[in-house]
């Protein structure tokens, strides 16, 4: 990734929200005229208007409306940038490529997500595999625990890892 890494992302520790992160940067982008980062901004904040609120009219109708800027959540971004994620990983598979510039700098905006290691010794800490039939079975446990700090795939590899080593 170009050393666009350091000076970018966001991490909810900073202080700051993830909203007023991006605009931060995107304004930081167009003053370094740092392209990647100005388009990928453009590309987020252009999905704003996806986020609506819903709402009950005096005739009793309901609709919804676009949310207003103090009104998105991180959580709501984070969404956002989860599907640019999963598109691009589907773009870069078809494409027979690892990653890109553009995923590494999305990715930069979501919390770390966990390793195989850190489930696979929070299973072993935390979950009894004797009590279901087959390891796999547990992933409702596992996943309820990391929420969309974990791959589902990758958690139901390292359990069926863990179910062929105590076989």
């Amino acid at each position: 990734m170009p050393e666009t890494s350091n000076k970018y992302g966001w991490d909810p520790s900073m202080g700051i929200s993830l909203y007023d992160k991006i605009r931060q940067d995107m304004k930081g982008a167009m003053l370094q005229k740092d392209i990647l980062v100005r388009d990928t901004m453009r590309l987020i904040m252009g999905s704003f208007p996806s986020l609506t609120v819903a709402m009950t009219l005096e005739s009793g109708k309901k609709t919804t409306r676009v949310k207003k800027p103090e009104e998105i959540t991180d959580e709501d971004l984070m969404n956002i940038i989860r599907t640019f994620i999963k598109s691009e990983k589907t773009v870069l598979e078809f494409k027979k490529q690892p990653s890109s510039d553009y995923l590494e700098l999305l990715n930069c905006y979501l919390p770390q997500m966990a390793t195989s290691r850190e489930i696979e010794q929070w299973v072993q800490d935390n979950v009894d595999l004797a009590q279901f039939k087959t390891p796999i079975q547990a992933m409702g446990t596992v996943m309820k625990h990391f929420g969309k700090l974990a791959d589902g795939n990758q958690v139901k590899e390292v359990l069926k890892n863990m179910g062929s080593a105590k076989a």
